[in-house]
């Protein structure tokens, strides 16, 4: 197997133990003779002549390839430039990456080699194989997934994110590749040189900014999310007219985990997400006190594996899809999206969480997305540099945040209204927090003042018992003040509590057999949008995993 070294990302060093290419034997595998025969049962051997393509970039569904003798290239693809090959695959090893787990357009392209004798393996043949074959399966998987991180890395198959790095819409562009696991490369028009020429040569002005330039020099001038969704091939092409076992709407722990074991359990699942998988729980730097990760994971690895999980039993993600609306009145039900379309289902899952809540400072709107935070991953952390930075919030999240943070900056600021954290956080956070020389905690202290010319400058805060103001010269503030619940597009299907949560189980309906099912037969709610949930992601998984065998028995009960 040859491996072609990518010249995009220098910073990574040869032996570098953190780059997916450096690991070989994991991310490019060869299977032994014994394993090779058994993967060749599930498909039909060819032999096609060299520079044949087997598959090109944009399609979906493609098919799993074995290498029996020869070799298969695999390259990206860039309009005007030569083909950069990734890597070439040998004797006993196999192509393919994450996308062939889901519908989404395939990121590169892959033709044959000199004397090339392969085996395709059909889309539904490669789900059998990975079931069926476990060991296999495992090595497979694992070699996706290390796929897609060096892919991620190195630039490879991606786009291009032209714009000034603090800008709101170039942060919520580049967010929702990050989020999404898309692999991209950042110009940042304000410190990059070779910048201007860039614009000069596609033609484009600042006031177009930010945009981003696909592999065949298709530009997208500062496109909304769902645009970009569309553009890149991350959604799922859905029929409004198949009827789905299960549709859940959210895709965070408590969706995700309904997805797992719906899918495995051989239910027709699909799964809508506006913006990317992992919810609130997504854009943690790192959870620390979830059952099996001693060293703590980030709440994007944990999505990103989940995400994976359900599309590996069958489950399909529509991204950036929202929606809008419930036709209620009768079964199967159908979610109305925003973008016009809509999906039918036997039973629903409501999983929508919550959204997070806003200080009422001046202001504060014109700095949302340039200065104001409700994120604190490596993203964020990157454009804060080694300034100060303002975490507000007494909960886990927010320590999680400020523990994170002040790794890069000089000082983190957490402002609370409270007279302490004992209430609200967990000790092992607390002692942390109180540990660290570059953690600074004002307590029965607010938010009262925020400045700037475009992007935030300086933060004003004010003692409530003393009334004392502190102003620093900060640009970077991280609000994490808790959530309201996400069922505003329910159209008053649902019973509601006073704070607008979905009530469930007996409170909610007579008829109700499961403590997660809600006023209307077969809609159930789990996760944070459920009235009387425990807001933690450890029970949300709980919870999404719990009502697929209340979803099981109600279909059983409705001939589903």
């Amino acid at each position: 197997m040859k491996l072609a070294k990518p010249e995009l990302t220098p910073q990574f060093a040869q032996g570098d133990a953190s780059d997916p290419y450096e690991r070989e034997t994991q991310t490019f595998p060869v299977l032994t003779l014994e394993q090779a025969a058994r993967a060749a049962a599930f498909g039909a051997e060819e032999q096609p002549a060299q520079g044949i393509l087997l598959y090109e970039r944009g399609q979906r569904s493609v098919d799993f390839f074995l290498v029996l003798d020869g070799s298969i290239e695999i390259f990206d693809e860039r309009d005007g430039c030569a083909p950069q090959v990734i890597t070439v695959h040998g004797k006993h090893q196999f192509t393919g990456e994450l996308d062939l787990f889901n519908d989404r357009q395939i990121l590169v392209s892959a033709r044959a080699g000199p004397d090339a004798r392969v085996v395709r393996i059909k889309r539904a043949d490669f789900r059998r194989l990975v079931t069926a074959e476990s060991d296999i399966g495992e090595i497979i998987m694992r070699a996706f997934i290390l796929r897609r991180v060096g892919m991620i890395r190195h630039g490879q198959g991606g786009v291009i994110l032209v714009g000034p790095a603090h800008a709101a819409d170039t942060i919520r562009l580049q967010r929702f590749l990050t989020r999404n696991g898309y692999p991209h490369r950042m110009l940042d028009t304000d410190f990059d040189r070779g910048a201007g020429g860039f614009l000069n040569c596609f033609k484009i002005s600042p006031d177009q900014l930010p945009v981003v330039i696909d592999t065949r020099r298709n530009i997208l001038l500062n496109p909304p999310n769902s645009a970009l969704a569309d553009s890149l091939g991350l959604t799922e092409q859905i029929d409004p007219e198949h009827v789905r076992d299960v549709v859940v709407v959210g895709a965070g722990p408590a969706g995700l985990a309904a997805a797992v074991y719906a899918a495995s359990e051989g239910l027709d699942t699909l799964v809508v997400e506006v913006e990317a998988p992992g919810g609130q729980a997504g854009t943690s730097s790192k959870i620390e006190n979830y059952l099996g990760f001693p060293t703590g994971i980030s709440g994007q690895a944990l999505a990103g594996r989940a995400q994976v999980q359900a599309q590996k039993f069958g489950a399909r993600l529509a991204i950036s899809r929202q929606a809008s609306g419930v036709d209620c009145a009768g079964r199967p039900y159908r979610v109305r999206l925003d973008d016009g379309g809509a999906i039918r289902a036997k039973t629903l899952v409501i999983a929508t969480g919550a959204r997070y809540r806003t200080l009422d400072v001046e202001n504060y709107a014109q700095f949302e997305g340039q200065g104001v935070h409700y994120a604190a991953t490596a993203m964020e952390a990157k454009l804060c540099g080694e300034g100060e930075v303002v975490v507000v919030g007494g909960g886990n999240s927010a320590g999680q945040a400020a523990v994170f943070l002040s790794r890069s900056t000089s000082c983190v600021h957490i402002i609370v209204r409270g007279q302490g954290l004992a209430a609200t956080m967990s000790n092992y956070l607390i002692e942390r927090i109180e540990a660290s020389p570059r953690i600074r905690l004002h307590t029965q202290t607010e938010i009262t003042g925020l400045r700037g010319d475009g992007e935030l400058r300086s933060v004003t805060w004010s003692n409530r018992a003393t009334g004392a103001s502190e102003t620093r010269p900060i640009g970077n503030v991280f609000v994490m003040i808790g959530a309201s619940p996400n069922t505003d597009w329910l159209d008053g299907c649902l019973t509601l509590d006073s704070k607008g949560f979905v009530v469930t189980g007996a409170a909610a309906a007579a008829h109700a057999t499961s403590p997660y099912e809600t006023s209307l037969p077969g809609i159930f709610a789990v996760g944070d949008v459920r009235s009387g949930s425990t807001k933690r992601v450890a029970s949300a998984v709980g919870e999404g995993s719990v009502v697929v065998a209340d979803i099981h028995r109600f279909l059983e009960m409705s001939g589903g």
